[in-house]
């Protein structure tokens, strides 16, 4: 069986079973990949223990490429990824990574909440920017459509070659900690 046929038997979608056509074979195809979450995907059907400490290294350096979004001053989850390393690397109890995970999920509801808070003084504030919106709107409607689908485009366009860079981004660090691709489990044939 081939490498796309694999895919496809192990229920791809159809966007990487078609670029993987593209490529000669497996090994190449993982070499090659820029979309982190195929990459996850194809590695939970792989031989990999789910224990193996490689993916809870692999889950820390993802965490920590966001961790510029955590408020500053907000150390909870930096300490978190610093114990689940320390546990990979088997220095630490599981019992004090259930401990920084209880901060971790915390600091999550404390951002969480404050997102809630920020919304609703959005919502509010787009509302009253919406009424004078709807006044104003009758004398330039056109034009400012225009110009409002114009930068809906560009962000549009921004937000796609970011979430690009992410997938490859992700892809890097996957291969960081499994180079190649491992063993695919192959689906057992019906009886």
């Amino acid at each position: 069986m081939n490498h796309a046929t694999l895919l496809d038997t192990l229920n791809a979608c159809e966007e990487a079973v078609e670029w993987a056509e593209t490529q000669p074979d497996l090994q190449t195809a993982w070499k090659a990949c820029r979309r982190g979450d195929w990459m996850l995907w194809l590695l939970a059907k792989t031989s990999v223990d789910k224990n193996d400490p490689r993916l809870r290294l692999m889950a820390c350096d993802f965490a920590e490429a966001v961790l510029h979004l955590v408020p500053e001053g907000e150390d909870r989850p930096r300490k978190t990824i610093e114990t689940a390393r320390r546990f990979a690397a088997g220095e630490v109890s599981e019992e004090e990574l259930d401990r920084g995970a209880r901060d971790a999920r915390a600091a999550w509801v404390a951002a969480k909440n404050a997102l809630a808070d920020a919304s609703a003084a959005w919502g509010s504030a787009w509302g009253s920017a919406r009424a004078a919106l709807v006044a104003w709107a009758a004398s330039a409607a056109w034009g400012s459509a225009s110009a409002a689908l114009g930068a809906l485009g560009d962000a549009s366009a921004a937000w796609g070659s970011a979430r690009a860079a992410d997938r490859a981004a992700q892809s890097d660090i996957i291969r960081k900690y499994f180079p190649e691709c491992p063993e695919v489990n192959y689906p057992q044939e019906a009886p």
